[in-house]
């Protein structure tokens, strides 16, 4: 059964490295979203529902049902998928359930793309200096030294123009109403990820709220932070590997 990754922002399929490497098996799939360590069409909009439809497509591409794995904003893009096409997965991950609770308020930067001119600003800030800046600042959030490198190369302003799009797309009211239709993600077996020291993606509650109502199981990672995959990837592989062994 193929595994497919999906990451998130601002990011490129580097994130997973570790992971793979600890998952150890040869039938895993990294796919990177428009902008996001891929290229991004002039015409493509760079939606939360762009990226859903973009996605769908890409796993129509494989011959049966997939493990599909989301982080961050990739772990969005998997449950609006489940919740619209179910079928294209055997069964589904996602460390960022939680933003589709009723009562999910966005984390602080967040609301800075969100807001005209103030989101150009600090997109600016980010990815507008030098490669060696933003080795620096990736490396800030503890993420290793080869890893930060690796995404740095991969921002520009293909992937600044995306963050702005998706974000501002996402503005509440507009995750909460798609929240509920996180019922319908019960018809493919679920599991969310509950990295404790995450401060991105909702309270414990809300995390465990949302996915008991799509219907998925949850997996505490004690002591882990919002790069979870990388902090302690063979943690993760195990997570991830009694999940699937449990699906028979």
């Amino acid at each position: 059964m193929t595994v497919v990754l999906v990451h998130g922002n601002p990011e490129t399929d580097a994130i997973w490295g570790p992971l793979v490497a600890a998952l150890d098996r040869d039938d895993v799939v990294r796919l990177s979203p428009p902008g996001f360590g891929a290229s991004l069409p002039a015409d493509f909009p760079a939606t939360y529902l762009a990226y859903r439809d973009w996605l769908e497509v890409e796993l129509e591409r494989f011959d049966e049902p997939v493990d599909l794995v989301g982080h961050d904003w990739g772990g969005g893009h998997v449950v609006n998928v489940v919740m619209h096409r179910p079928e294209l997965v055997r069964s589904w991950t996602s460390d960022i359930v939680g933003v589709f609770h009723p009562d999910y308020v966005w984390h602080d930067m967040a609301q800075v793309w969100q807001t005209p001119d103030s989101g150009e600003e600090l997109i600016e800030a980010m990815i507008g200096g030098s490669l060696e800046d933003r080795v620096a600042q990736m490396a800030g959030f503890g993420i290793p030294d080869d890893v930060a490198a690796e995404l740095a190369a991969g921002q520009g302003p293909d992937m600044g123009r995306a963050i702005l799009a998706l974000y501002r797309s996402a503005a509440q009211p507009a995750v909460a109403e798609e929240g509920r239709q996180l019922g319908n993600a019960a018809a493919r077996p679920g599991l969310s990820v509950l990295a404790t020291e995450d401060p991105f993606v909702g309270t414990d509650d809300q995390r465990r709220d949302a996915a008991e109502r799509a219907g998925a199981r949850t997996v505490v990672l004690n002591g882990l932070g919002h790069w979870w995959m990388l902090q302690d990837p063979a943690r993760g592989a195990q997570a991830l590997t009694e999940f699937w062994a449990s699906l028979g």
